[in-house]
């Protein structure tokens, strides 16, 4: 029997869209499906190309209609739109049966996200006619010398000699997905002949043009993720997508939308090598017993079922505030960061703690919990590092904590609707001035609950400490310290979207406690690395300490949970 919160290839039905993307994600499942562990296993290891995958999703019209917007279909393609939630439903399927493959769609993603926020209409036509033929795109942002520093771009464009309004562009780009096939690659470089941000250019460049170079795959993998270079190439001015301010704002917003997609592709990850490991942890027998009987095993093989729960139930809940966003409402430039930082960390977690209990088990070529253990790692270093979305999360903390805001209650957002806003997201700053909602009222729904209770006394001190002992700014310089108030922030806000999706969704209340149990445990870890920081204060130090907690601990509690997680035990084998 499956479980009804993880996904299950042979029961999944996505009954909650509409028949054509029902369709395409169930025709998805079934082309991995046949092609079977094997196929799927060698293909990662010998870093095949992916061009069956690609030839599949060119047939199925896949990328073409889920990453076409409204306004860019034509009147005979109502399927076409562009819609988080089954973005995000796509991911979790990509990174259930590999990262390769997800990893070819995501950076297509990136490299539309500049050409879908462009004025320039004869490019958005081009870019809908390349998906309709199957094409895939790339994102020309990070540099070798200067990775994603935007603000140092080294791909220099000189103005045409016949005033056209083109220009000849040279430079080179590194670690660019997909850059060794993209019909369209979205390239940001700088004017020569203007200074300061005024200078910067989105510009559309093809990886077919003789004035494209690549020069290698920088990676070891079916992902050909390239360095290429650009000499003397030719810019025409229908090519142009951005100039100035608006190509730097382009580039960070094509980042939000891009970086959601880490989160569902972790999560896909973790299901997968949870039935391996599971399976395996219960037909093992040592010293005369399964290896389940253990309780240390228990316990681990538990904790990585509700963290996997709850990175399901956090990033379902974000996808609602990615689609309800307007100019009035950002709260998703927080929980953006979070998917992309907390989930794709606590996945990291789910897999080591099944690693520890089937130790050399996962190093077999013959199980896809092998690359599971080395893909796992990848996202939470894509698109920006977790430092660098942590200190980003510490900018909304003031306000979410302490000034709350009223907003209209946030439905569940399944409805077949077009996300147009990401593509008008606007100038990427004002950060400061972004509201949320009270967090108060999830925790309160769940007061009941022993230890959503007992994290809910940590929250609390967390807000005590925001109002009181804050950094200072000396402290403010110090970024190893606002780490660590930084994880005891996301921790609030990752237990709030979880509140409030399990609500929405009745989650057993038996996973619900054991999960913050764990959360519990987190927080208290963090505050005691933070009493131990170089800069903290006597006052923080003694705050720290006073805001540990021991979890709620209830045996038959555990041992409900126990039995979902023992259920699936040979649940589910992929087909060789």
């Amino acid at each position: 029997m499956s479980d009804p919160l993880l996904f299950h290839p042979h029961t999944y039905d996505p009954a909650h869209f509409d028949a054509e993307t029902r369709r395409l994600l169930r025709a998805t499942v079934d082309w991995f499906e046949a092609r079977g562990k094997r196929r799927i296993i060698e293909d990662y290891r010998t870093r095949a190309w992916l061009a069956d995958f690609l030839a599949f999703s060119a047939k199925e019209g896949l990328f073409a209609t889920f990453l076409t917007p409204a306004a860019a279909a034509g009147e005979d393609e109502p399927d076409k739109r562009w819609d988080t939630a089954r973005i995000a439903a796509l991911n979790e399927i990509f990174g259930f049966y590999g990262l390769d493959y997800w990893y070819a769609w995501q950076v297509t993603i990136l490299g539309l996200g500049p050409v879908w926020q462009s004025d320039n209409a004869a490019a958005r036509e081009r870019a809908a006619q390349l998906l309709s033929e199957g094409e895939v795109f790339a994102f020309g942002l990070s540099e070798k010398t200067h990775g994603a520093d935007i603000y140092s771009t080294d791909m220099l464009l000189e103005p045409a000699a016949d005033a056209s309004g083109g220009f000849r562009a040279s430079g080179s780009k590194y670690y660019i997905g997909n850059g060794n096939a993209a019909g369209l690659v979205s390239v940001f470089g700088r004017r020569t002949d203007v200074e300061g941000p005024d200078g910067y250019v989105f510009f559309a460049a093809d990886s077919r043009h003789p004035a494209y170079r690549l020069v290698k795959n920088v990676v070891d993998s079916s992902k050909y993720v390239s360095e290429f270079r650009l000499e003397d190439y030719p810019v025409a001015a229908e090519d142009v997508l951005h100039t100035g301010r608006a190509a730097f704002d382009a580039a960070l917003n094509t980042v939000n939308v891009g970086k959601f997609n880490l989160c569902t592709a972790s999560i896909g990850i973790c299901e997968h090598a949870m039935y391996e490991a599971v399976t395996h942890a219960h037909n093992r027998i040592l010293y005369g017993r399964p290896v389940t009987a253990f309780p240390h095993v228990r316990r681990e093989l538990a904790d990585a079922y509700v963290r996997l729960v709850g990175m399901k139930l956090f990033s379902d809940r974000a996808v609602d505030y990615f689609r309800s966003a307007g100019p009035d409402d950002r709260r998703y430039l927080l929980f953006n960061p979070m998917t992309k930082m907390k989930v794709t960390t606590e996945g990291e977690k789910v897999i080591d703690l099944m690693w520890d209990v089937i130790a050399a088990k996962g190093f077999e070529k013959d199980n896809y919990f092998a690359q599971a253990a080395v893909e796992i790692r990848g996202l939470p270093k894509l698109e920006g590092t977790v430092h660098v979305n942590l200190a980003l999360i510490l900018k909304f903390m003031r306000n979410h904590l302490l000034e709350p805001a009223e907003y209209a209650p946030v439905p569940t957002r399944l409805d077949a609707a077009d996300d147009d806003f990401l593509f008008r997201q606007g100038p990427a700053r004002g950060l400061g001035s972004v509201r949320f909602h009270d967090w108060r009222p999830a925790y309160d729904a769940y007061a009941a609950v022993p230890n959503v209770a007992r994290f809910r006394e940590q929250a609390d001190a967390l807000a005590e400490f925001a109002a009181t002992i804050a950094p200072d700014e000396a402290q403010g310089r110090d970024l190893d310290f606002l780490l660590s108030v930084g994880q005891l922030f996301a921790l609030v806000v990752h237990g709030q979207l979880i509140l409030e999706q399990a609500r929405l969704t009745d989650l057993d209340e038996s996973v619900l406690d054991e999960l913050f149990s764990v959360l519990v445990r987190d927080f208290s870890q963090h505050a005691v690395e933070l009493h131990g920081k170089d800069s903290s204060t006597p006052e923080q130090q003694t705050w720290a300490l006073a805001a540990v907690r021991r979890p709620v601990i209830d045996e038959a509690r555990s041992a409900r949970v126990w039995s979902r997680v023992e259920a699936l035990a040979g649940a589910y084998e992929m087909a060789q």
